[in-house]
């Protein structure tokens, strides 16, 4: 009876460890789903609260300048909440969303444009309290003395700039806007672009300044090759040339052996043709190689006048980029001494070395690109009239070999040769074997 007792009791106590082991096991699970909830929970909290401050970041870029201070206070207070580590997360988000419920009541003020105080700096950077009207992401802004109107931009990093319209129309459309709430809005479509770009424009002589001292001899290159091709191109316009009957009149009287019509006509031909023709008709009882010689000579005078100062201009577009390139490492050394001082961080400490070096290749490239072309231009007209020379010492010099001689006959294919008879006395009739050679005419 005793050991089935034992045994019952046992069996009860089995029966009793069965179901608390079971109420653990329970237990554990539970505990091991809660913590795994609240694992995920606290990933949650973390991933919320680092996406509200990127939103805080991000909202705080988005702010216009002239909003800054008005908001300052609640970003300010985000930032301790995130950084205050005895606060608990209850409070931290309550800073978080602060900043969300600013930015809603922000986007629907701007929507519909707001008005509101502050302080602005002029062009001058003195500060004075205004009021601003925003609208969207623009700002206008009007001092309380109405002496300062314009736009609210970013220039600096302390305080808004006003920067002033460009017409008096626009300021007072602002300032009508600004002091009493209602009016037209000039909108800037550019969000303050279009003044930066201003800011940039430069006249030409504020251009030409940043090219340094290397700029006078580039200019000063420039203004001896233009006189020159300008006093090229005005002798060689000027220079006469024969018209199209004078040449082919004067051959003609060559072939009818009227030298006196010849003559008449070398004289009316103007120009370094004309001198050129009078010489070698001038010559044309001498032989063939003697008039060629002669008008060969004036040929080479009229080169010598026509191509002259023609190689100074091709010296100048030659050496206009390598000024031009002098100045641009001139400027590169400047840059790095500029940078062995202060460093490579301010890029507008840099400005002035790049500059230097960019506008003085530009300038090198503008002065020989035209230099090259008027060098072009110029000597093809001048080889123009040595050609319209050559062309026509050559038709004469053919004009006279071939023209035929009274009572001769051509020998071996060849034109007979006659000497010409002394004025007032008819030629001497040749042998009729064989006509000695005489000069021609």
């Amino acid at each position: 009876r005793e050991l089935g007792r034992l045994e019952a009791e046992l069996s009860a106590v089995r029966l009793e460890y069965r179901d608390v082991s079971r109420l653990v096991d329970g237990r554990i699970q539970d505990t091991i789903n809660l913590r795994n909830e609240i694992k995920t929970r606290e990933d949650e909290t973390t991933y919320l609260s680092n996406l509200l401050s990127q939103f805080k970041e991000k909202y705080e870029s988005y702010l216009h300048i002239a909003e800054e201070d008005r908001y300052a206070p609640v970003l300010e207070a985000a930032d301790a909440a995130l950084d205050d580590r005895t606060l608990d997360e209850s409070a931290v988000y309550a800073a978080q969303i602060a900043v969300v419920d600013s930015a809603l009541d922000r986007l629907e003020a701007v929507l519909g444009g707001e008005r509101f105080e502050g302080t602005a700096a002029d062009t001058d950077g003195l500060v004075k309290h205004g009021a601003f009207v925003m609208v969207g992401a623009s700002a206008l802004f009007r001092s309380d003395d109405g002496t300062v109107v314009g736009t609210a931009e970013r220039v600096g990093d302390q305080a808004p700039t006003v920067l002033a319209f460009a017409t008096p129309e626009l300021a007072a459309m602002a300032d009508t806007l600004v002091a009493t709430g209602s009016g037209l809005f000039p909108f800037d479509p550019t969000l303050g672009n279009a003044h930066k770009i201003e800011a940039t424009e430069e006249t030409l002589w504020e251009h030409i300044q940043k090219g340094g001292a290397v700029m006078v001899p580039i200019f000063a290159m420039a203004a001896a090759a233009f006189l020159v091709a300008l006093y090229k191109w005005l002798r060689l316009a000027f220079l006469r040339r024969p018209g199209r009957k004078q040449v082919p009149a004067l051959l003609e009287a060559l072939g009818r052996r009227d030298h006196e019509a010849a003559r008449a006509r070398a004289a009316e031909i103007r120009g370094p043709v004309g001198v050129m023709l009078q010489n070698g008709v001038e010559h044309l009882h001498e032989p063939r190689d003697l008039i060629e010689e002669v008008m060969y000579e004036d040929v080479l005078k009229t080169r010598l006048k026509v191509e002259g100062l023609l190689p100074f201009i091709s010296i100048c577009a030659a050496s206009a980029p390598l000024l031009g390139l002098l100045g641009t490492v001139t400027g590169i050394i400047s840059t790095f001494k500029l940078i062995t001082l202060f460093g490579s961080g301010d890029a507008k400490t840099l400005s002035g070395g790049i500059s230097e070096a960019l506008i003085t290749t530009e300038f090198g490239l503008i002065v020989a690109i035209p230099s090259l072309l008027m060098h072009a231009f110029l000597s093809r007209k001048a080889r123009g009239v040595i050609h319209q020379m050559e062309a026509a010492g050559v038709a004469l010099v053919n004009q006279i070999s071939k023209t035929p001689r009274p009572g001769s006959e051509p020998t071996d294919g060849a034109p007979a040769e006659e000497a010409e008879a002394p004025a007032g006395r008819p030629a001497a009739p040749a042998p009729a074997s064989r006509p000695a050679p005489q000069p021609i005419g």
